[in-house]
């Protein structure tokens, strides 16, 4: 199969003949019909996880299911599907409980294994952890969903129980924060979005964003306040020191912070304003994924036409491309999600 393939850290990326993948003892084995480019992707290609070389990344991805493991009881060969980025094991206690983004077991495609920037894929634990993609449901909206928009998903609904009528300030336009405009808007929030680039504003505004804010070396929490007194619910969708803490200090009083961009100690631990998060008695909430139990209610929201995450795709791309795309995502400004299609060839 052809593959987009990692030699070094944070070097060049080269789509490569490789063999394909064979089903693991209750796994599956997906042709990747669509895979997100996210920038969870540009952390493990950068060297912020532990992963081991020659190495595919992706870990986003719909498909149809080409080969059956041994011991799987619910799939068979045709099946569409996707799969959250965590692939829990199964048979711990958080599996059991219904959280399975948070096994200690888990497997993740694309930085524990090879991933999904290919033409198949191997997955772990099936019965666990894959969800089926019904036929009105387009592979490019399912492949949305693993990562960025059923991790905004949880963070708004799982995590920090948003209500109707609160205000969300979502820090970051890009894939999960536009993803978190959306469903805020849907759940019935007042949604301030805030980034550094005029055209992803422009998409949370059209997605639904009430205020937008340009993140230009202005005070972002002062302009939050002003308008709104602090925002009961703050999210951090892009992960730094500084994007953190503009979300923390963007909250009133009692207000909740979900982090949901990574945050690697790249020159250090980053700091976080423990004073305010004391005297103000804000909740901080970390969110990671989401599990396959949880997802039928945001399909049921999806089929019914209130979340459209087809919407997000901002291009499809192929193999080739996608190896280019992939060093640049620090730097670049996608106005929402690109997605790679292994079989686009470009005409």
């Amino acid at each position: 199969m052809r593959a987009v393939l990692m030699d070094t850290i944070a070097g060049p990326l080269a789509v490569r003949e490789v063999p394909e993948p064979t089903a693991p003892e209750g796994g599956v084995v997906v042709q990747v019909r669509a895979t997100g480019l996210c920038r969870s992707d540009w952390h493990a290609w950068a060297g912020h996880d532990d992963i081991a070389l020659p190495h595919v990344p992706g870990h986003e991805l719909a498909g149809v299911v080409s080969a059956v493991g041994a011991g799987v009881a619910k799939w068979q060969v045709g099946d569409r599907v996707t799969i959250p980025f965590v692939e829990g094991c199964g048979r711990c206690e958080w599996c059991r409980s219904g959280n399975a983004q948070v096994c200690p077991d888990q497997q993740q495609p694309g930085f524990t294994h090879w991933g999904s920037f290919a033409e198949y894929v191997a997955l772990h634990a099936a019965d666990t952890n894959l969800v089926s993609v019904p036929d009105d449901v387009s592979f490019e909206a399912a492949a949305s969903l693993g990562c960025r928009f059923a991790t905004a998903y949880r963070a708004l609904v799982g995590r920090a129980r948003l209500r109707k009528g609160e205000s969300v300030t979502v820090i970051g336009a890009g894939g999960v924060g536009l993803s978190t405009v959306m469903i805020a808007k849907a759940l019935g929030a007042q949604v301030i979005a805030v980034d550094r680039h005029e055209g992803a504003l422009a998409k949370a505004a059209e997605f639904g964003a009430d205020h937008t804010l340009v993140a230009d070396g202005r005070d972002i929490p002062a302009q939050v306040h002003e308008s709104t007194g602090g925002t009961h619910l703050a999210v951090d969708a892009v992960g730094t020191e500084q994007t953190c803490a503009d979300s923390i200090f963007s909250l009133r009083r009692r207000g909740r912070h979900v982090q949901v961009g990574l945050l690697p100690p790249v020159d250090g631990h980053p700091r976080v304003p423990m004073a305010r998060v004391i005297g103000w008695e804000l909740d901080l909430l970390g969110s990671h994924g989401m599990a396959a139990v949880d997802y039928p209610a945001m399909l049921a929201l999806i089929r019914s036409g209130a979340l459209a995450p087809q919407r997000l795709v901002e291009r499809v791309v192929g193999l080739d491309e996608a190896a280019r795309l992939l060093p640049a995502m620090d730097t670049a400004a996608p106005a929402g999600m690109t997605i790679i299609d292994p079989g686009f060839v470009r005409a």
